[in-house]
Order: C-alpha cells, then structure tokens, then sequence
C-alpha cells in the first residue's frame, strides 16, 4: 500500500469454542520460556482494601521493550543516547533551538518525539498534511536513523482534523504483511501547515522472522486463552467479546511474531501481546481504571424522559431530580423500552454478569418515563443517613438495594449520556472520529459500534442479596480501542456487618447517584482515547501516565461542575472536594481537594502521609499516599491543571488540556505533558498563553531543569526554575566514578542528566571509559535536580548537580551490592511458584524496588500465621566475599497488600551450596516496609562466602485468625529486594 493511502481497519478475529477444547491448551506444559499465570488478584494495587484507590484485581503491566531488569532498561537509555549522538541528529537538535526536544528511543534508535516548546518545525505550508509530514521526515532521515525503504513500511490509518483544526496523523508499519503493535510514526499539522511535532519511534531496517513450524500459539483462540490465563481467569475459554489479531512486537532483541488479545469477557479486561513461538506474554495493559436518536422520531409517539440529580441528592446546587427530555436530546427513543439508546446501554448488573438478563434491564416506570424517585434509608445505625443527605440502601438487609435499582440505573443513564455531550462539544471536541463511545457515527469518521456498556449496581447480587467484597465501594472504566464498547462499573457502598464509620467510611449509598464519580470514571475513555500510539492503542502506563489518567478525571469533572455553578469555588483553598456524597467528604480517596495551593495553611489542606501541608509539587511525587500510586500522585496533576485553569479561565485550559493529549508521546511523564500543554497553546493560541501556563508548572515543580527518566520514574526530579533566555550559557559536566570500598575506578558506569524539555537529547548521559572518567557537553548553565549515576553490580545515586558556564566537575561513588543480577549473582534456587515476569525471583536482586518477588503464604482463610509455609531464595554471588551487611526491604510487591510483606525471616550463608551457617534471623514489622533495612550478621561472614540463602518465614499478617482483605498475607508473602555488601 502506498504512503498516504488510508489502510483497511485492523482485522480482529472473534473466537467461539468450548471449554474443554481451550483448557486442554493451557493445562499442558509449556516449554521453559512460558511466564506461568499469578494466583488470582495479583496486581492491584496497593493496599489490603479494595476501593476507588485500589484497581480491583487488575494485573500489573508489562512490556518487554523497556527491559526485564535495571540493567537491561540502563542499556536502553544507553542507545538512545547514542541515537542522540548521531552527527546529524546534534545538527538538528541544534537548528531547532533553545527549546527543541529530540527524544530518541532506546529500542528502535528513532525519535520517541520530536518537537519545540517555543514553535513549530517548520513554517506555514499549502499541500496535504500527510505531504508536510512525510517531506520533513524524508528531510531528516539520517537524524532519525531512517532509510528511504523504512518509509515505505509506513502506512496511514488515520487522518482526523479536531475542532482546533489540527490534523493527527497515524501511520503504522506493516512488514511481511504484518502489522508492527505500537511503533509508527504520528503527526501534527495545525491548519495553516505548519509541523507541531511527530511520535512513535518507527522500527528502521526491520525484517520480520520466519513463522515458526513449531510455534506454540498458532490459532487466535490460543491467543486468547494464554491471555485469560495470564488474569487467572476461572476459565480459559474465549468469550463472545474477545478478540485477537496476528502482530509482529518489537523486543530489544529484535522482532517477534505475536498476538494481540482483547479479553473483554475477563473480570478486569486487558490487551495483551502473546509470543507466537514460546507463548510468553510479552505486553500486558490493563483496560480498567477505578473511581441522533435511532428509531422512531416520536411524531406519534410522546418523547422519552426522566428524572435524574444534576448532582448529587441533597447537594446544596443540583440536589434536586429535574425532568429531562431523553429524546429531545438524542439519548433515547421515544420507541425504547430499555435503558438503550445511541451513547450508552445502562443496566443493573446485579450479578456481574457482564451482560443484562431481561431482569436486570431498566423498564419506564409508566409509559415512556424512567422518573424513579429516589427512596431514602433511614438508618439509626448510621449519621450520615438525612444528616446531610439520603442513604440509598441497608448494607446488612440483603436485597435492600432492589428499592433505588430503578432510579440508580436512570440517574447513570443521566449522567454518562450527558457527559458524552459535554466531551463532544467544544472547546474539549472528543469526537466521532477522535474514537468517541457511540453506535452510530453519523459524520462516518471513527469506527463507532461503541456505546459505553453502563453497570450500575454491579454486583449488588454476589453474595445472598448482598455485595461481595470485590463488589462494594468502588467504581471503574475499561477501555477498549476504538470500535469495542468501554464497560463501566458502578457498586453499592458500605461494606454489609461493618460499622460508620470507623468499619466502613463510606456512607450506605450508590456512587451511580453522584456526578462527579461518573464523569471521573467516564474521562477515562476520554485518555484513553486520546494519548494512543500510531496503531490506536493506548499507551497509558502505570506510573505517571496512569497518574494524569486519575487527576483527568478528577479536573475535567470538577472544571464541569464549578463552571455550571453546581460546586462552590471562592477564592479560598480547600473547596473543591471529591467524591463528597460517597461519603460526607471524608478524605478516604483524595488527602485533599483540587484547589489546594502551593503553602496554603488552609485546614482543608493538610499534605498527604509523606508530605508537608498545602498544596503539592512534583517533588511530592511517591509522598502523597506515602508510596507511588495513581491516585495520590495524580492529585499533584490535578492541582496543576487547577492552577492552569486559574491563570487562563476554564474554555482554554479545557482547550488546552484536551489537545496535548492528542499531541501525548507513549507513555508520557508529567514533563511530557507539560511540553504538550505548551505545543498546544502554540498550535490553537499562537503561543499567548506560554508564559502564564510556564509560571504554572514552575510554581508546582516542573520548572525548566525538573527532570524525569522516563513515565516511570516513580522520584522526578523537581525545578521551580522558568526557561532562560536565548542564548543562555551552556557548561560540560565531567568527573570520575569510583569504588566506595576500594576508591578504584568504575568502567562502564553510565551518568545521566536526568532532564527534559531542553536542546539536548532527552536525559543527556556518558558512560565512564577505564578510568572512571565521563563528560557531557553542552548543558545549559542551571542546577540539575537530579543527576544519576550507576554501573553493573552498583546501587545508584542520585542529587542535585549545579553546572556552571564552562567546566564543572563532579565526582561519584558508588557502592557495590554483590547479590545483584547485574553484577553477576545469580538466583540457584527458590522455593514456591514462579510468578516470573511480574513477581519472579529475579525481582529481589534486580536492584529495582519497583518490582521485588512475590510467593504464597499457604495461611488460608482463617489466617493462621503459624501454619505459613517458609520460601526461600538461594543467591550465588559472582565472586567470593567478605560480608559486612546485608540490606533488606520487605515491603509487598505485585500489588499485595502491605500485611503480604515478609515479617519473620532467616539468612543463611555457604561457602558451597551444601554447608550453612545462619547469619542472622529477625522480624520485619510495618515500620520497615518501604526502606532498606540494614541487617549486620552476627555469623557466617567470613570470607569466602558464595551463596546467601534468604527465607520468608512468614508475613505480616495484622491479626492471627482474620484475613485483612484480598491479596493480604494469608494468601501472599513478598519481598522487594535483598543487597549484600563487602568486600
């Protein structure tokens, strides 16, 4: 197919076949390389509850391109530095300016992003967009490492113009015929033709491998099947709802042949690529995020409505049901009989059957009228209940939920509908062809056949007329790619047999019956509509990325409701709260509300665990909730976006926001955000709002010189610095890296700049040659909060580096852990399953505290700590050793709750593998998680040491006897990492 001819839609296969024919396809053995499913559950995230902050039973994501281990992911940087470093890649970087960003990727050698934060690539231009994007492309091959022939793979899926007039541009790459999964090239043109910036890391010189022979995947139903069985699904047969097609995944090894899976019938559905050779999963994302009408034209029949909260029930604005005219308004036709019309289809699925009986449908309450009045509950038992506002249900009388089933179900009917409408509209334009949830796209662009499947109730059923505790508390969103219907979830609250609040906080009611719950959880489409790669995926990641996803839901539904005057805003801080009826405000979901300034000393703006009190700034990034999760760190985005939204009125910043998501790299860090933010105002503004929306990220940390490694780099480094003037002066930073043992050089250490949104390559860095010694050129004058430095077999550090006109130098030393995998030890033995690649041994020594290893505990239901079953790692150290200490941090891992976290433990150490002698034995209790904890043996140290064995005794289980919750240590016992120091 030629270069600027649209391509056929990706071609799914649907799979139908039984039970018995696919588990016979997973219960075999596979060979070696075969990653074996977790135990249910694995992956939430953390925390031994399961409400908006905790996702469920979502598997962690994966994705073999950024590497297994420190090691490998620091190689990646080191290509991309590389790729940075190509004659013509400095000259471009250099004719750019001041303000250019050149991202290389550290798989392909191609531009991750490309891009200026002052301007355009290039000048206004007549012609096609898809012409401007190829010329200056073809113009630049050499910079991007490109060839003539590697155009020629690139095919364009999609050219769509949004209400700015911007065109985004998709192509994707096919080779051997076979789509290439996430890497492309992406575009965007403004209206007047000028270049905003490109994306996508197209594959260069890429030759696809041969279709094995013996390929252990080989039909799309074995595809879907290994995927359902990688979310320890019950079953592993297909449903109706799953799809696969046939890819080819780029690894740092080269490419792969593969499939890529929807499983939308899984309880969390999630898109995965399976290895077509060996079946090993190679990428893995969760779909799910917590917290014209058609028929008649109703000239003989009268118009379809209901009654619904603007709000929420007895809020002080919008807390009154008001008539609406679902027909008039395109929601609904005045021939329905259900709850079904072109925007969304909204049932009660009280058994979480993921499809509606005839029972679980919403009828007219007379007539063509869905005007269910909202029953309340009075409940002695609980103050919430008429003091401020109504109750929806009893929590400890089964069925009670039946009563409001009718009107919940209306009121989420409301509201979804009403939200497609805000998002559709200007200045936020999620459009039909910008992948919008409809049935029916009349402009016939975007694939449409996509309403939003609406669950309210979900699972109110699963327990003898009561919800089960994966059904209470919580509301989420799975996003599927454009043409697959999203499934949003909406549960009962109040746990049944707890107390209000000290039990339960939240009040016994049902979050479909409040506004900003349902906006929060429906933006999740609109993101993950949004940032996507060439191919239409989305690419939001765990980490950062997944933190904006949280605070976009947060912003556009509170922006919505301050704007239609339903939230109260003053001028003071602390008004703007979430999730305010789910349960008199308590700060269960957010530590605090949107509008908490930067030191304020509002009462309302306390900090959250980690942090000082008022307002957030990167800087608190892993702090708020006291570890890295999306929610709280999301609440540093959102109060961003607030203070943008102050300084330039809500219709820009709606404007603003929406548009750089569409102009998003894969992936992206709050800096890349920022630099589309400001890409954004240049293409829509003309640049005029540049220097408020600088002094906004400035005042919250993403200054100039703040810099992330990557989206998931979990501790950015924070600047309140804004951009120096043109012309600034530039330095070389330079020294040596050392031994902090011996004082000996380290060869091969990598330092790096940890820096975005400058004219260098993204993250600037050098590797050290026989002497220790690096130098990087060409630095903007500044202080650098957060400059690194590690080699192979050597924790990192990290600080704040000031380079100064000229030369500054900077010396490192670095300590050597001997049980590092890049260093050379080994994992020789382990006890329990292999939970490999999420929680694998490999985890404890991988010199990553992100990810760590994870086993069973064997306790069971009733929690009996005696009854743990001991694991044990067995480490083979690359050289004998002298051990002076070892450092541990027992903190859970793969989303257990903290209870999973190792308690009682043992060290061993051998000279041989055959002889031990205990070198220590101890108890871990809360206060040790999230740290290294140093652990001086009282034996067995002697040298000579080659082997240390590290048993899990048992974990901290809160109370003997009671199970604190799902993925808690009666079903789990975890590790984050072990270190061992000497000489």
């Amino acid at each position: 197919m030629r270069i600027g001819h649209s391509r056929p839609a990706r071609r799914w296969t649907r799979v139908a076949i039984t039970v018995g024919a696919v588990l016979g396809l997973v219960v075999a053995a596979g060979p070696v390389a075969w990653a074996a499913p977790a135990p249910a559950g694995r992956g939430a995230a953390a925390g031994d509850t399961v409400g908006k902050a905790a996702a469920g039973t979502d598997r962690q994501s994966y994705d073999a391109r950024t590497g297994d281990t420190p090691r490998a992911r620091q190689a990646l940087r080191d290509r991309a530095a590389a790729a940075g470093s190509r004659p013509a890649a400095v000259d471009l970087r250099r004719s750019l300016g001041s303000e250019a960003v050149l991202d290389m990727d550290g798989v392909t050698g191609t531009p991750r992003q490309v891009g200026r934060l002052d301007g355009f690539l290039t000048g206004p231009q007549r012609g096609r967009p898809v012409d401007i994007a190829l010329a200056y492309v073809r113009s630049h091959l050499a910079a991007f490492g490109l060839s003539q022939a590697d155009l020629a793979t690139l095919h364009l899926r999609q050219d769509y113009t949004d209400i700015a007039g911007i065109h985004h541009l998709s192509f994707v790459q096919t080779v051997d015929g076979t789509e290439v999964f996430g890497n492309g090239l992406k575009a965007h043109v403004t209206r007047n033709g000028e270049l905003i910036s490109l994306q996508g890391a197209p594959l260069a010189g890429a030759a696809a491998p041969a279709r094995g022979s013996r390929a252990v995947v080989g039909t799309a139903a074995e595809a879907i099947s290994r995927a359902r069985a990688d979310l320890a699904e019950r079953s592993t047969a297909p449903g109706p709802a799953d799809l696969a097609t046939e890819v080819l995944f780029m690894t740092p090894g080269g490419l792969r042949r593969g499939w890529q899976t929807i499983t939308m019938s899984a309880a969390r559905p999630a898109q995965h690529v399976i290895d077509a050779l060996d079946g090993r999963v190679l990428y893995r994302r969760s779909l799910g995020n917590d917290a014209a009408p058609t028929g008649d034209t109703g000239k003989h029949r009268p118009p379809a409505t209901g009654t619904a909260y603007p709000y929420y029930p007895g809020a002080a604005r919008g807390g009154q049901q008001v008539r609406i005219d679902f027909t008039q308004r395109g929601w609904l036709a005045p021939t329905a009989t259900v709850l079904s019309g072109n925007n969304t289809h909204t049932y009660a699925d009280v058994d979480d059957s993921n499809a509606p009986d005839a029972t679980e449908e919403i009828p007219p309450r007379h007539g063509n009228s869905w005007d269910y009045p909202l029953v309340p509950f009075h409940l002695p038992a609980v103050s919430f209940c008429d003091n401020p506002w109504p109750c929806s249900w009893d929590p400890d009388t089964p069925f009670s939920w039946q009563t409001n089933r009718n009107q919940d179900a209306t009121q989420v009917f409301a509201f979804v509908n009403n939200w497609h409408d805000h998002l559709l509209a200007a200045p936020i334009g999620f459009t039909e062809a910008a992948g919008n949830f409809q049935v029916t796209n009349a402009t016939r662009q975007g694939l449409g056949g996509d309403p939003v499947r609406a669950e309210s109730d979900d699972g109110a059923n699963t327990d003898n007329g009561l919800p089960d505790d994966g059904h209470i508390d919580n509301a989420n969103m799975d996003t599927p790619p454009d043409g697959i219907s999203p499934r949003m979830q909406m549960f009962l609250q109040h746990e049944p047999g707890t107390t209000y609040p000290d039990g339960d906080p939240w009040s016994p009611t049902n979050v479909g019956d409040e506004a900003d719950t349902v906006y929060h959880e429906y933006t999740h489409g609109l993101s993950n509509r949004l940032v996507v790669d060439a191919n239409g995926d989305s690419t939001l990641g765990d980490v950062q990325a997944g933190a904006m996803g949280e605070a976009w839901g947060d912003w556009y539904g509170m922006d919505y409701l301050v704007s239609r005057g339903l939230q109260r805003d003053t001028r003071a801080d602390g008004e703007i709260v979430m999730f305010q009826y789910d349960g008199e405000g308590v700060f269960f979901d957010r530590t605090e509300p949107v509008d908490c300034a930067v030191g304020s000393t509002s009462a309302a703006c306390p900090g959250g665990d980690g942090t000082g009190p008022g307002g957030y700034t990167y800087g608190d990034y892993g702090k708020v909730a006291g570890v890295p999760e999306v929610h709280g760190d999301g609440e540093i985005w959102a109060q961003t976006l607030w203070d943008l939204r102050a300084a330039v009125g809500s219709t820009v910043a709606e404007s603003l926001v929406t548009r750089a998501m569409e102009l998003s790299p894969a992936n992206p860090s709050f800096l890349d955000e920022r630099n589309a933010i400001l890409q954004a105002d240049q293409a829509v503004f003309r640049g005029v709002h540049r220097n408020a929306a600088w002094r906004v990220f400035a005042h919250r940390g993403m200054g100039f010189f703040a810099g992330a490694i990557d989206g998931n780099d979990a501790a950015p480094g924070e600047d309140f610095s804004l951009p120096p003037r043109p012309g600034a002066a530039t330095g070389t930073l330079t020294g040596t890296v050392r031994d902090s043992a011996s004082g000996a050089p380290v060869a091969g250490a990598t330092v790096t700049v940890v820096f975005q949104g400058s004219a260098q390559a993204a993250n600037p860095s050098a590797r050290t040659g026989a002497d220790g010694r690096y130098s990087i050129p060409r630095l903007v004058a500044g202080t650098y909060p957060k400059v690194l430095a590690g080699g192979a077999g050597y924790e990192a550090v990290t600080g704040p580096v000031t380079v100064r006109p000229g030369t500054t130098t900077h010396d490192f030393a670095l300590r050597r852990d001997w049980a590092a995998s890049s260093g050379g030890a080994t994992v020789t033995a382990f006890d329990g399953p292999d939970l490999s690649p999420d929680c694998g041994p490999g985890g404890a020594i991988d010199l990553d505290r992100v990810t760590g290893w994870g086993s069973t505990s064997d306790l069971g239901d009733d929690g009996q700590a005696s009854a743990a079953t001991p694991k044990a790692i067995t480490i083979g150290l690359p050289k004998a050793v002298q051990i002076s200490q070892l450092a541990i941090d027992p903190s859970a891992t793969c989303g257990d709750g903290g209870s999973a976290s190792t308690g009682d433990y043992r060290i061993e150490t051998s000279t041989d593998g055959s002889t031990w002698a205990l070198a220590a034995a101890g108890t871990f209790t809360p206060a040790n998680r999230g740290q290294l904890n140093l652990v001086t043996p009282a034996a067995g140290t002697g040298a000579g040491v080659r082997f240390v064995r590290f048993t899990m005794v048992r974990p901290q289980v809160f109370q003997v006897g009671a199970c604190p919750g799902p993925f808690s240590g009666c079903d789990f016992m975890d590790l984050t990492e072990i270190e061992v120091y000497g000489t």
